[in-house]
């Protein structure tokens, strides 16, 4: 049986992010004042949507775990712990970097942020496909799809709109057509027609028209078959 699976397409947005900001930081040349800003924008970026997301698991799906097995939540608990600890310690290394004058103190400063980088990225792939596994095996003993998909409703409504919009650019970016295709129908049944509207233009905007047409006539066939 097919479970529903609570974690699947934001983190498949968050890895589709770290990739991102991977190559960005082996592309950027940190003596290039232009190049080194917008390098820094987006690990701020990253930073900070991956710690909302730790919050958010504490949050609505940590307190569900801990009612049936409260040792794995509190195993969770503590990673979100030492992911916050990696996500500040990048954060001194930005701020280090931007008070440097002197190209070699930039190449330093650089080298430590890609350094920082790295241990954070394969912290959070572990991390993230160890809660695939892991946590939703006691998710999917204790809880329905229906409550699952209840949590993610409850995550969704206390999300502030431009970092919903956030995340969902990322996850539009990770996602496959047939994904995208019913993500969009979901939406499209469940939500107000502004949103629609809202999620149409971002698809339009990040897919390569090959694949926004593609997504198009998904959406066209379905409701015709419906």
């Amino acid at each position: 049986m097919n479970r529903y699976n609570i974690f699947y397409q934001v983190h498949k947005g968050l890895r589709e992010m770290l990739y991102h900001t991977a190559s960005l930081l082996q592309q950027t040349d940190f003596t290039n004042q232009e190049e080194a800003t917008g390098t820094i924008e987006q690990i701020k970026e990253l930073i900070f949507l991956f710690d909302k997301h730790a919050h958010t698991e504490d949050h609505f799906i940590l307190p569900v775990v801990v009612k049936h097995k409260p040792s794995a939540a509190t195993l969770f608990e503590e990673e979100h712990v030492q992911d916050q600890e990696l996500g500040n310690r990048m954060s001194i290394l930005l701020h280090i970097f931007n008070s440097c004058t002197l190209k070699q103190e930039q190449l330093v400063a650089a080298g430590a942020i890609r350094s920082a980088f790295i241990e954070f990225m394969i912290f959070n792939l572990q991390h993230m496909a160890k809660e695939e596994t892991k946590l939703n095996e006691l998710l999917w003993k204790y809880c329905t799809d229906e409550e699952l998909e209840n949590i993610t409703a409850q995550i969704v409504a206390q999300l502030p709109p431009d970092v919903m919009g956030r995340y969902s650019t990322w996850m539009m970016r990770a996602l496959n057509n047939t994904e995208i295709t019913n993500w969009l129908k979901e939406i499209k049944n469940n939500a107000p027609d502004f949103i629609f509207s809202n999620m149409m233009e971002l698809a339009e905007k990040e897919l390569p028209s090959n694949r926004w047409m593609l997504v198009q006539e998904n959406m066209t066939e379905g409701a015709m078959l419906a």
